[in-house]
């Protein structure tokens, strides 16, 4: 698949069937983390798997989902992921986190789960010290992401942006989750 289209898929899913995905998927995608560049070469960010339907439970009740759609309260019992992994940058390492190198390793991970049918979606929204005590984080080890990851229940459709150049995701009364994106004349700025 072209890196293009492989991009265009690896679009944030919602809804997921409830297809099981095995440990050895997250760890080959951790792989492809690892492979990926990290500022100064430390390699601080390591990764929590979940494949587990407790363990997930666990996981889920620390998010927030689709904050642009106010009236959905975020995947339904028989919607949510099926696997996590939950991105930590560990202090005694590098004591301030690299923002940059968490999107690279969580962008390089969906694209390897958009590469397997895979769908996904970055969290940033999570109860970080409801979710440290859930999973028994070690103070060292500092929540910076979740990946969710499962088999996508749902179309996403990539649109231009809506009127008054709105480029908040939606759902059209199908269910399909549409997603704006500005043209590329609008991102390059002139010399």
């Amino acid at each position: 698949m072209a890196l293009r289209d492989l991009v265009q898929r690896a679009r944030s899913v919602r809804r997921f069937r409830q297809d099981p995905i095995s440990m050895e998927t997250l760890r080959s995608l951790v792989e492809l983390a690892r492979w990926s560049p990290s500022g100064g070469n430390l390699q601080a960010l390591k990764f929590f798997l979940s494949c587990d339907g407790k363990t997930n439970a666990r996981i889920f009740e620390h998010t927030e989902w689709a904050g642009a759609l106010r009236d959905w309260p975020g995947p339904g019992p028989n919607e949510r992921p099926t696997a996590y992994i939950v991105i930590v940058n560990d202090a005694q390492i590098r004591p301030s986190c690299l923002g940059p190198d968490v999107g690279i390793a969580a962008q390089s991970m969906r694209l390897g789960a958009a590469e397997r049918g895979l769908g996904g979606c970055m969290l940033g929204a999570i109860d970080r010290d409801g979710l440290r005590d859930a999973l028994k984080v070690p103070a060292h080890l500092d929540i910076r992401l979740v990946l969710a990851l499962g088999t996508p229940a749902e179309e996403v459709v990539l649109d231009g942006p809506r009127e008054g150049g709105n480029v908040a995701y939606w759902r059209d009364d199908k269910d399909v989750h549409h997603v704006p994106k500005r043209t590329l004349d609008e991102l390059i700025v002139p010399l």
